[in-house]
């Protein structure tokens, strides 16, 4: 039964992208990041408005994957939260790099915790296994259920690099998408996990602070809130990438209009600027 649908599956794809080559429909994939996947759906939609001749696919599968397969020419478009140059494996020089937007990521515990603010050194202790019960951080006395994000994810990159200080998260249980990870958060208690801000105000989760600073834009801007990271769309070089550009400077300007609403910031508000290295640096 499953084969039989997977041959469907790719024969109804196969003929979805005949009948736009033949209508003379340009179809464009971007993919990669599940944080930036809900702006770049929304955006193609208000898009393909404006340009009915071109088709925008949009998918997730994370960084790693978007990263991967617009280096390989599969993806027009490659959706990252990280820099190219973090992910082994990828030539960057070879790539172009659009910085779309700013997301903030927020550690999320099940709604039904009690719990508001924890200290990063806290956090750290959680993350790595040291600490297994909530009571030791001043919540109740429950066993603590540690969800991190699979490898190619590039929420995990920064909220390890930015939110852990580098430190390496213990091995458990994965999400590989910011939806599935508020799913299981908010039925399992005593869980934690961490998603982009689009995600964290979700119905069974509760984001919190961390040394008292809230997970908010405000804090974003000025780097009080550490835990952010640059949405990119990547393009390769190797490729005429006039329409992929245009549909990437209509998202990057909102025309849209839709970052706010969607959990998203722009670049434009930002008071710091922070390279692949991490290195904060004043604008404005």
């Amino acid at each position: 039964m499953k084969k039989k649908f997977l041959i469907a599956l790719l024969a109804f794809t196969g003929l979805v992208a005949l009948t736009a080559c033949g209508n003379g429909k340009q179809q464009i994939t971007a993919g990669g990041s599940t944080a930036l996947q809900p702006l770049v759906e929304q955006a193609s939609i208000d898009y393909m408005k404006l340009h009915p001749s071109e088709i925008i696919m949009v998918q997730g599968g994370g960084s790693g994957v978007g990263l991967a397969q617009v280096a390989a020419g599969s993806f027009q478009i490659g959706n990252s939260d990280i820099f190219a140059e973090e992910k082994p494996g990828i030539d960057a020089s070879k790539l172009i790099d659009n910085k779309v937007a700013v997301v903030g990521i927020a550690p999320i515990v099940n709604s039904k915790l009690g719990l508001s603010n924890l200290t990063q050194t806290q956090l750290i202790s959680i993350f790595t296994g040291k600490v297994t019960n909530w009571s030791q951080v001043g919540g109740p006395n429950e066993a603590i259920t540690v969800i991190g994000r699979t490898a190619g994810s590039g929420t995990r990159v920064n909220f390890d690099k930015y939110g852990l200080n580098g430190s390496t998260e213990l091995n458990g249980p994965t999400q590989d998408a910011s939806g599935s990870v508020v799913q299981l958060v908010s039925q399992t208690p005593g869980a934690i996990s961490y998603v982009s801000f689009s995600y964290k105000d979700k119905p069974g989760v509760k984001a919190l602070e961390i040394d008292n600073v809230a997970p908010n834009y405000k804090n974003v801007s000025e780097n009080y809130w550490k835990i952010w990271a640059y949405e990119h769309m990547y393009l390769n070089k190797a490729k005429d990438n006039t329409t992929e550009q245009d549909f990437i400077n209509f998202i990057s300007s909102d025309k849209a209009h839709i970052f706010a609403k969607l959990g998203y910031f722009s670049i434009n508000n930002m008071y710091v600027d922070r390279n692949a290295q991490g290195k904060i640096r004043q604008i404005n």
